[in-house]
């Protein structure tokens, strides 16, 4: 009888420590609380976030670039103490009963740092919240021995910011700051007017400065070829050189961060004896520095 009694209580005591184990701490906004938002709508950064009440929140975002990109964020109020995994999972609601869980992607869980998704598994978590499905993420709590986590993100009222979102990514600009920040432009010969091709790259870089007011530095270096007088074209380079700055100035960056130079004939990079040559020695080095 004494034995009886000790293996029940020894089952009774697995029972409950694997239960103890198998605990699932969910995080997920009620109804009330669901809400999505464009926290950032502008040509060079779009974001659409959600809050996830007490755990943190989750963030896509895509950038200007030459490509579509995307990027998930789970932004995380207690970061990860360990390293580890989380399995992320579709779910469907709970009006389509019967439908079973899908797995979407494995997200990596780096000690004290939010978690990411590239631009494939990205859009797959759109597509399923567009459908109504709760993608969420399944990890071993770090704290505890005995939980785990499921962090949810409600698909309520996702919609209408998902259409904004998608209208800022549309409207992005295809180039980056890198792309702008060393510009090589060319003139039309005895000119201080550029190439037309020059002229578009410099149309280019204005709209850039329209939505980025961090430019902390234009330097203008310019350049003539040697045909004139070296006076002349000493003249000429510097004319070229405040053409340019006050096309900076007008474009929102102050005069006293605008430093020019002209350089005249010197330090041609290609033989002056040709039209081609000539024309790529007739050149503005304009270099873009941020804070």
């Amino acid at each position: 009888m004494k034995f009886k009694q000790t293996l029940l209580l020894g089952l009774v005591l697995v029972a409950t420590t694997s239960q103890a184990r198998m605990n699932i701490r969910q995080y997920a906004a009620t109804i009330e609380q669901a809400n999505w938002a464009v926290t950032n709508a502008s040509a060079l950064k779009c974001e659409l976030s959600h809050n996830i009440p007490n755990f943190g929140e989750a963030r896509f975002s895509s950038n200007a670039n030459k490509e579509l990109n995307l990027l998930f964020e789970l932004k995380m109020t207690r970061l990860p103490d360990d390293y580890g995994l989380a399995k992320v999972m579709s779910v469907p609601p709970q009006w389509r009963a019967g439908e079973i869980a899908k797995p979407i992607a494995d997200l990596a869980l780096l000690k004290q740092f939010d978690g990411g998704l590239p631009k494939k598994a990205a859009w797959t978590l759109l597509t399923e919240l567009e459908q109504g499905f709760s993608p969420t993420f399944y990890f071993a709590d770090w704290h505890s021995p005995f939980d785990q986590v499921a962090a949810a993100i409600n698909p309520l009222r996702f919609s209408d910011p998902f259409q904004k979102f998608n209208l800022c990514m549309a409207g992005l600009l295809r180039f980056t700051f890198e792309d702008i920040a060393m510009t090589v432009l060319n003139y039309q010969s005895n000119s201080d007017e550029l190439t037309r091709e020059s002229q578009a790259r410099l149309d280019q870089i204005a709209e850039y400065l329209k939505h980025d007011k961090a430019v902390a530095e234009v330097s203008i270096d310019t350049y003539t070829d040697s045909y004139g007088g070296r006076w002349i074209n000493e003249e000429l380079s510097r004319k070229r050189a405040a053409t340019l700055k006050a096309f900076f100035v007008s474009a929102g960056v102050d005069a006293k961060l605008v430093k020019t130079e002209g350089f005249g004939e010197k330090r041609h990079v290609a033989p002056n004896e040709t039209s081609r040559g000539r024309g790529t020695n007739r050149r503005a080095v304009v270099q873009l520095a941020k804070l």
